[in-house]
Formats: C-alpha cells, sequence, structure tokens
C-alpha cells in the first residue's frame, strides 16, 4: 500500500488522503528503452469514426481562425480582469444536467438564469462575428464586366442615332441629365428610405433569408445599395453566403461612397430587359428617346421593370400588361404618398404609357457596318482612343455621314447592280462598285462600300485594287501649271498655259531631252488614246475637256514625274498607292480609292486647298468631350491653278453630257479608263461636293487581280459610273 497526494481539490471541498492500490500505480520505469507498442486499433463505433474523420476539417479550422485569434488576443487580455469578476456568476449558469432538485422531465429544462445566459452569449457573439465579419470585408477593386461596358453609339450628321456596337446595350448618364421624377420613380418602386437607411434592409435581409432556408424561395428585401453592390460587385447567384457578402459591401460602400453616387451607379447598371442596361438605354428601348425626356408616367413604368422585365413587359403577354399596369399605378400613387407627386398632377396620368412594341436600339445594318468601320478606325486614330477603352464602350461618335446622300449612292448603285445581273448574271457576280461623296472641307458624306458587310467585309470605297487610269490625268495638268516644264537639260522651267499645244495623236512616242524613252524590255514607250484615234496638235485645256491621252503623258515628262506625283499627294492622294515612276504614272498606273479620288478632285473645287478626309465631327465619353484632332486644309496648288483645271473638267462634263445640267450649275466631271479594261471611273463635282465611282472585276474567292470589264461598266460614251455618280449627284442644277 502507498499513499499519494491528489491534485489539490475544489475551494469547496475539504482536503482527503486517498489510499492507492498497488495496481493503480503507473509502471516504474526500468530505463530501458520502451517496445513499440501495437497501432491503436481503428475505431469501430460510428461516433469514433466521425471523429477521426472531422480530425482534419477541425485542423483547417484552427489554422483559418488563427489569424482572427491573433487580432483579438490585445483585446482579450483587456478584457481579462471584468471576465474574472463574471466567472462565479458564469459557473452558477452552468448547466448541470439532470438538475438536481428536480425530477421527471423538469429536470432537463435549463433554469431561467441559464437561458438568459444563453441569450446574451448569443447576442454577444454574434455581434462580434459581424464587427469581425466587417473589418475583413473589402469593396473589390474589379467591378463585373458587364457592369462597366457599354455600347457605342454611332451618330448621322444631323444628330439621330446611326448605328451601335459593342456586347453589352449600355450608356452611362450622369444623374445631373436623369430627371428628378424619373430617379424618384425607381426610389419609390425599390426604396423610399434609400437617403437615409445605412445601406441594408435587416428585415429584407431577414425576410429573404427565411424564404431561402424556409421554403427555398430566393426572393430579396435588398436596397438600392444592395442591389447596386449585386450589379458591379458581386454575381446573381441567389446564396446565402453571396447574401451576407453583399450587405457587408453595402454597409461599408454606404460609408464610403455617396447616396447619389450610389443612386447613379444603379440606375446606369440595372437590367431593364430587351437586351438593355440602364435607364438611358431603357428609356430608348421602350419609348424612342432619351431619359431627359421621360415623363414621370413613363418613369413608372420603367421603374416596374427593376422588379422583373420578363414579369413587366407588357408586348410579352397579356399577364404582363395586366401586371405593369397594376403596378405601374402603385408606384405613382406610392409617389403621391411619399409628396414627391402632387394629387393634381396624379390625376393627369390616367391611362398607362404604352411603350413601343419594338425596340428602336440601333443595330448597324448592312450598308452602315461600312460606315461604322471607317468612323470607328477615325475615332480611334484622331482622338487617341486605344482598342481597349473603345471596346469597353460608352462613346457617341457623331459621323460626318449625310443620311440623304448614303441614301441616294446605295440606291444608285442597287440600281446598277440589279442592271448588270440582268444584262449577265456570270460576269455580275465579280463586279464591285466603290463610290463616296466628299465635301470641299474634307468631310465624309457617303460611301457605298460593298453589298453587305455580313457576307464581305471587304470595303469598296476604301480599296487600293485598281488603277485609276486617264481619271488621273488632271493632276499632271495642275503640276504643269503650277510648276512649268522643261524640254532641255539644265534649263529653267517654263511656265506654260492651258493653251499650250501638244500632240495628240495616238501611238505618239515619249520623248525625253536625250530623245525616245525606252523601257526595260528595249521598246519605246508611246501613250495611246481611247479608241485608237488622233487629234493632231491640241491644247492642254481641250485635250483634258475632250478625254485625249497622249499629250498628259508627254506633258508629265516635260514637268517631272517626281514633280507630278508630288502635287497628286499633295492633292489627297496617298504615296503609298503610287507605282513605279515611269511615264505610265501620268495615265493613272497610280491605284487610289474612291475616297482619296473624290478627295483629291475636292481641291480643284476648293480653290486649291485640300482638307484631308475625315468621317467622325465629334465624340464625346457619356456626356463628356473627348479631345479630337480635326484636320486643316491646306495650299495643294496656287488658286489661278485650281480654276482652270477646274474650267478644263466643267467642259469635259457639258461635253460628254450636253443639257444634262444647266448653264449656270457649278458641275465638273471626267471619265477615268484603263488600258487594260479593268476599271472604268468617273469623278466630279456638284458645287463643292465631290464623288468618284469606279466599277471593276475581281474574283474574291480566287485572288485580288482584277479582271477585264467585259463590257458590265458600259462604255465611255454609255457609263455606269456616271449613272451611279448622277443618282447620287441628283439634283446636278
Amino acid at each position: 500500500m502507498q499513499l499519494r497526494f491528489e491534485p489539490p481539490p475544489p475551494a469547496d471541498a475539504t482536503m482527503a488522503l486517498r489510499v492507492v492500490k498497488p495496481s493503480e500505480l503507473p509502471p516504474r520505469s526500468t530505463g530501458r528503452r520502451a517496445t513499440p507498442s501495437a497501432p491503436p486499433a481503428a475505431p469501430t463505433s460510428p461516433v469514433g469514426r466521425l471523429a477521426v474523420a472531422a480530425a482534419p476539417l477541425l485542423a483547417a479550422l484552427a489554422r483559418l481562425l488563427a489569424p482572427v485569434a491573433a487580432r483579438l488576443a490585445p483585446l482579450t487580455e483587456r478584457l481579462s480582469p471584468y471576465i474574472r469578476r463574471l466567472e462565479p456568476y458564469a459557473r452558477k449558469l452552468r448547466p448541470q444536467y439532470p438538475r438536481p432538485g428536480r425530477t421527471d422531465w423538469r429536470r432537463w429544462i435549463p433554469s431561467w438564469r441559464q437561458w438568459i445566459g444563453a441569450f446574451f452569449s448569443a447576442i454577444g457573439l454574434t455581434g462580434a462575428f459581424l464587427v469581425v465579419a466587417y473589418a475583413a470585408t473589402d469593396i473589390p477593386q474589379n467591378l463585373n464586366s458587364y457592369a462597366t461596358q457599354q455600347d457605342n453609339v454611332f451618330f448621322w450628321s444631323d444628330g439621330t442615332p446611326m448605328a451601335r456596337t459593342g456586347w453589352v446595350q449600355r450608356q452611362d448618364m450622369p444623374l445631373k441629365d436623369i430627371p428628378e421624377d424619373v430617379r424618384w420613380a425607381v426610389l419609390a418602386a425599390e426604396n423610399a428610405s434609400f437617403y437615409s437607411d445605412p445601406g441594408i434592409s435587416v428585415s429584407g435581409i431577414g425576410r429573404a433569408l427565411y424564404r431561402t432556408v424556409g421554403s427555398g424561395d430566393t426572393q430579396g428585401g435588398s436596397t438600392i445599395t444592395q442591389q447596386y453592390v449585386k450589379n458591379v460587385y458581386l454575381t446573381q447567384n441567389q446564396t446565402i453566403s453571396r447574401k451576407f457578402t453583399e450587405a457587408m459591401i453595402s454597409l461599408k460602400l454606404d460609408n464610403r461612397m455617396s447616396k447619389d453616387k450610389i443612386l447613379e451607379g444603379y440606375l446606369n447598371t440595372s437590367w431593364f430587359g430587351r437586351g438593355t442596361y440602364g435607364i438611358q438605354r431603357a428609356s430608348q428601348a421602350y419609348y424612342g428617346k432619351d431619359v431627359g425626356e421621360l415623363n414621370v408616367s413613363q418613369a413608372a413604368f420603367l421603374a416596374s421593370l427593376l422588379k422583373g422585365a420578363g414579369l413587366f413587359d407588357p408586348s410579352l403577354s397579356k399577364a404582363n400588361h395586366a401586371r405593369a399596369v397594376e403596378r405601374w399605378g402603385w408606384i405613382l400613387d406610392r409617389m403621391v404618398d411619399l409628396g414627391k407627386l402632387s394629387p393634381a398632377e396624379r390625376a393627369k396620368y390616367k391611362t398607362f404609357p404604352e411603350p413601343l412594341k419594338q425596340s428602336k436600339t440601333f443595330y448597324t445594318g448592312s450598308q452602315s457596318d461600312y460606315l461604322v468601320e471607317l468612323a470607328q478606325q477615325y475615332a480611334k486614330k484622331a482622338a487617341g482612343i486605344s482598342d481597349k477603352d473603345f471596346d469597353l464602350g460608352g462613346y457617341q461618335i457623331y459621323t460626318t455621314f449625310d443620311r440623304k446622300r448614303e441614301t441616294a449612292l446605295t440606291n444608285a448603285v442597287a440600281k446598277a447592280r440589279k442592271q448588270a445581273k440582268r444584262k449577265d448574271a456570270d460576269l455580275a457576280k465579280a463586279a464591285h462598285y466603290g463610290a463616296s461623296s466628299i465635301a470641299a472641307d474634307g468631310r465624309i458624306l457617303a460611301v457605298y462600300g460593298g453589298p453587305d458587310h455580313r457576307t464581305q467585309g471587304y470595303n469598296e470605297s476604301n480599296a487600293t485594287t485598281v488603277p485609276a487610269g486617264s481619271a488621273f490625268t488632271p493632276f499632271v495638268y495642275a503640276a504643269g501649271l503650277e510648276h512649268g516644264v522643261r524640254t532641255a537639260r539644265d534649263t529653267p522651267a517654263t511656265p506654260i498655259t492651258g493653251d499650250a499645244l501638244y500632240n495628240g495623236d495616238d501611238n505618239v512616242p515619249v520623248t525625253t531631252p536625250e530623245g525616245p524613252y525606252w523601257d526595260r524590255s528595249g521598246k519605246k514607250v508611246a501613250a495611246r488614246n481611247d479608241g485608237e484615234k488622233s487629234y493632231g496638235r491640241i491644247s492642254l485645256h481641250r485635250a483634258l475637256a475632250d478625254s485625249v491621252n497622249t499629250p498628259f503623258m508627254q506633258l508629265g515628262m516635260d514637268t517631272g514625274l517626281d514633280t507630278v506625283r508630288a502635287t497628286a499627294e499633295a492633292s489627297g492622294l496617298l504615296s503609298s498607292s503610287f507605282g513605279a515612276q515611269v511615264p505610265a504614272l501620268s495615265l493613272g498606273n497610280s491605284t487610289p480609292s474612291a475616297i482619296r479620288m473624290a478627295s483629291a478632285y475636292g481641291t480643284f473645287a476648293d480653290a486649291g486647298r485640300h482638307a484631308e478626309p475625315y468621317s467622325v465631327s465629334r465624340i464625346t465619353r457619356n456626356g463628356s468631350k473627348v479631345v479630337l484632332k480635326k484636320p486643316e486644309s491646306r495650299r495643294a496648288v496656287r488658286v489661278k491653278v485650281a480654276e482652270e483645271v477646274r474650267s478644263a473638267l466643267s467642259d469635259a462634263f457639258r461635253t460628254a453630257h450636253p443639257g444634262a445640267a444647266s448653264a449656270s450649275a457649278e458641275v465638273t466631271g471626267k471619265i477615268g479608263t484603263t488600258q487594260d479594261d479593268t476599271a472604268l471611273w468617273y469623278v466630279g463635282t456638284v458645287r463643292s461636293v465631290s464623288t468618284a465611282v469606279v466599277v471593276y472585276r475581281i474574283d474574291l474567292a480566287k485572288s485580288l487581280e482584277p479582271l477585264p470589264l467585259e463590257g458590265i461598266a458600259g462604255t465611255p460614251a454609255d457609263s455606269v459610273p456616271y449613272d451611279i455618280w448622277s443618282g447620287a449627284m441628283s439634283p446636278l442644277g
């Protein structure tokens, strides 16, 4: 028998000695290494197996809570004296089961002290949890992509919408541009206490939790702040965890952001149905007008859509219509109750404001896609907008395109296409029609890019594929008039006028001061006229008016091909469109686009000044002006030179088309033929607008090599390009 002291007893126990039997003593150490014992057997009871399975989870939970415990350590130290004072009372609240002094089922019922202790403990733990959760929650830095992305809207020159681009139909509107009636219609419908609440609704969250947990229905009860947080920071998943995160972010956001900013963000990111986000795009989709033009009745209907556009869009079903009318009336009555709408004003709105049956959002069409493409490229370059920023959207792009001129040009080409198809369907399959109208100040007024951008992205108005042919000769004429000619080496340039005489015969050899010009194959280079006609000695003015080519090939040599090219570039042709600097340059071996040809001819209509063509007049982003560099006109040739070229082109028009315009009409025009018959042009001006039309054939499925026209574009005397030109420029007088 041995005696052993027990650990100190509790304060209310008496000290005692207990006799310990030998069998209860721990084994003595022998000083030898213990023999490894067999591993403990796996637990067989369900409770044991559950404990083993839960061990890793509990360990992970402990690691997760360790940082929180570390943060709370200083607070725990401060509270420890108070906790020790409460220990005796807590000990009394400690449940003892079965309760002493009770019988039957009453032995298992906690005392009132225990109930009170449990109640306040729950409140304290819940409060501590919420404080920790609030402190640990950060407002996300990255917004949802659909909440920030907008579409870009393109407008005609008269300010009416032309097209929109982008995956999301949304346009931000500053709160100051949203009428107060519209704002309060939304607030009355969704959150009347918005300006006074803390960002969350406790009762609403409670109802949402009850429905989620109790019946599986995940309806909200959210404030506008909570809905805004859900729109821009979180997913749309209806879960308790998402709801809790939403509440924490809403509380923090309400303390950091003004109520007006939150409301503005909410109105610009909410879903209104018909593929639209935001009140501005919804206003256009349902009423075909900007939000600033809405009345309070229309605003009340749009506010009803926030409860679920699929249930309240009247165009979807009769049941939807009935729901929409009921909620619309309720919202207006609610505004009266809130003092935001007078009873007299409410009485004016007895009839439901029926929205449009179809959305008036502006999608790009078959031809306007070409316009959008041109405007988009120019906007990015001139305003310095990166592809990334442009794709985020929000831009309002006001183009220079004239709706009436675009319609006239498109109809003229469509008519020519139909005629070509009736004449020879096989040839018409490979026919292409490029055209553009440009004002003298550089504004692109209209273009024809192709039959349908969705099937042919190739823009025929901007293509540099076929040669300019004899339509280039006005630039040779202008270069000679501007810089003079040299017929002998090392002599000063001699000025010339339109009366200067040149040989107009067909197949005239081109000469240099040293003699005939030989090509690389050892053949003399000769100029050819259309139809192999000869005209004898002819003035340069008459040669341009009668489309006699041979004088201009020689004039180009006398002026200098580098000078001719520089003059053409100053007038608007791009250096990249020029080919080899050989005598054929004077007869149009360059390949300008229809846009560039129209722009260059406009130089003569603008007294010798040239302005680079542009397609965008101004840009805003969500109402704020974007800096846009507009091209400035510059002197290309002297005024007298431009007037002489213009006079010769006017005679060319009247010679080829007598009676097409009145004698006082300011009209010029020039046919453009190519030696290999791969393109036919007509370029001319009416007053200050210049239009270029080209017809050519290319089988895009095989190559970009031009094919012979084979009569598809008519003849110089009966030209398809002229028919298109006159149709687009009508009236000519």
